[in-house]
């Protein structure tokens, strides 16, 4: 038992050594931590805090929830060499980089994707605002004319049913964290002439109000099963959403 409790704790410090920021103390189902959540790996994590191989950066709510965000120590650095192959540590420290460095592409590559998407929408609305600057046009006829009758008069009652949804979704014991793509069929069964665009304001203003919060993709870019749906928040995509 001790030696399997000795790995869970050189596996941690081994993994926290190739970080160099911090990581979760305990993993969930979005983000992997360095001790699983089992009453047996919490008390592996307490022990190498109480040695202090490992400090607590600064803890993020979550709901009900507390992640511990946490970073490895002089003294963890120097009880891992001291049980491991420093050659083995530079391995998977080496392994860790390669990985980062792939990661990094992916994201620079979301970056110039994103970027050619908006140099595209500005071109757009550059477009429109020629058109309305032309003598003689008429904005209250042609923006009723065009826009759908559920959005033209600005309603929202899609909001109000979302909550609820959200509320029953938890209530049913289903995973806390709803999918974006999933809400935005069901509000727009209820207001067809929703866009993606006016949905994603929608969970702006509800993320503002602190009412719902807002999770990220934490999984390569190019697996998010539905990227339209998916909302740039910050530096954050976000791809699900819980109520608080």
């Amino acid at each position: 038992m001790a030696d399997k409790s000795n790995q869970l704790i050189l596996n941690a410090l081994s993994r926290a050594a190739a970080d160099p920021g911090t990581v979760p103390l305990h993993g969930n189902k979005k983000a992997p931590g360095l001790f699983a959540a089992t009453a047996a790996a919490k008390q592996v994590a307490q022990h190498c805090k109480d040695e202090g191989y490992l400090r607590i950066v600064h803890t993020e709510t979550n709901g009900k929830h507390i992640q511990e965000l946490c970073a490895i120590t002089e003294k963890g650095l120097a009880f891992l060499l001291s049980q491991c192959s420093p050659k083995q540590v530079l391995e998977e420290l080496v392994r860790t980089l390669e990985a980062r460095r792939a990661r990094v592409d992916e994201l620079v590559a979301a970056a110039r994707q994103w970027q050619t998407g908006l140099d595209t929408l500005q071109a757009t609305v550059q477009k429109v605002l020629q058109e309305i600057r032309k003598p003689g046009y008429s904005t209250s006829s042609r923006t009723a004319a065009s826009l759908p009758a559920s959005l033209s008069n600005g309603s929202d009652t899609w909001i109000a049913d979302l909550i609820a949804y959200l509320n029953e979704w938890q209530s049913a014991g289903k995973s806390s964290d709803c999918p974006l793509p999933d809400l935005y069929r069901r509000a727009q069964r209820l207001q067809p002439g929703l866009t993606i665009g006016h949905f994603h304001d929608g969970l702006r203003r509800l993320h503002e109000q602190q009412k719902i919060y807002l999770h990220p993709w934490t999984g390569p870019l190019y697996e998010i099963p539905e990227p339209p749906y998916a909302l740039l928040i910050g530096h954050e995509i976000v791809y699900y959403l819980s109520i608080r």
